[in-house]
């Protein structure tokens, strides 16, 4: 089993050294990783670049694309994936860093333990904020009401690579694009969602979709993403329901560094909770 570690990155300076070296500090060492740059400009970051250029001369698990053009993250990703060659791709950013050594070997443990499908698989786990120091749960059962609101983000997903091969990140979302791909993974591309009880990566935050700006398009892109998937009835019962329960506050614990640990803690009983409540329905 081979992952396909993919990095986007723009005049990142150390981070990118920090985010590679936390793959390659994995103990679990079917990996390839393939770094895509966007043309950065500053000394710091091509001279890693053109370092990891010399070693991937004498390792063939290491590829950097710096000679396509790209207009954004997502396209980034999208050119990467072109090249991935693994049976399940993972994107971390620079900045975040897999959370220890044994991540893709745990992954690969609840891959095996899962066994071979005929549908496709997303596994995913949870991640921990950098910027807080909380662990963020994410939600084992993924429904409409889940796909609506509260889907893992990518730095905790590993994707079956065919997924990715029969349809890219849609660049027309700026911001949204992970979301929307992982919609059209569960309603039309037939993938499986499977939880793992397992920290993935050390999320930094603070990045291009969490500006003043973005976080007003995100809202724009999610209304639009969630009316090509869900009926208009169902998406405004859980517009309702976000409003009832005080979204917006919520939100507003969880990131702050005072409240967010413990906003955790509750979501992580809660969702424990909801999942118990699901298998006895069984």
């Amino acid at each position: 089993m081979v992952f396909s570690i993919i990095v986007v990155c723009l005049n990142a300076k150390d981070k990118l050294k920090e985010t590679v070296g936390s793959i390659r500090a994995q103990t679990q060492q079917e990996y390839e990783i393939i770094v895509k740059d966007g043309g950065s400009s500053d000394a710091s970051t091509i001279s890693y670049l053109e370092q990891l250029e010399k070693e991937s001369a004498d390792d063939s698990r290491i590829r950097v694309v710096r000679d396509e053009k790209d207009s954004g993250i997502y396209d980034g990703m999208n050119q990467a994936v072109r090249y991935a060659g693994g049976d399940y791709i993972f994107f971390l950013n620079c900045g975040d860093r897999f959370y220890d050594d044994q991540v893709l070997a745990k992954v690969k443990e609840e891959i095996e333990k899962r066994g071979q499908k005929e549908a496709p698989c997303i596994f995913y786990g949870n991640i921990r904020e950098q910027l807080t120091g909380s662990m963020v749960q994410s939600n084992p059962v993924i429904d409409d009401f889940a796909c609506y609101r509260n889907l893992p983000c990518h730095q905790a997903c590993f994707y079956a690579a065919d997924l990715f091969r029969e349809r890219a990140f849609d660049t027309r979302y700026r911001v949204r694009a992970d979301y929307e791909h992982f919609l059209w993974c569960y309603y039309r591309g037939g993938a499986i969602p499977v939880y793992m009880a397992v920290t993935v990566a050390l999320y930094e935050g603070g990045g291009f979709s969490e500006t003043k700006a973005n976080r007003k398009r995100s809202k724009q892109e999610h209304r639009e993403i969630v009316s090509r998937y869900l009926p208009a009835g169902k998406a405004l019962q859980y517009r309702v329901i976000m409003i009832m329960t005080l979204a917006p506050l919520r939100t507003w614990i969880a990131e702050n560094p005072v409240t967010a640990g413990v906003y955790q803690s509750l979501k992580k009983r809660l969702y424990r909770a909801v999942k118990g409540s699901e298998k006895g329905k069984t």
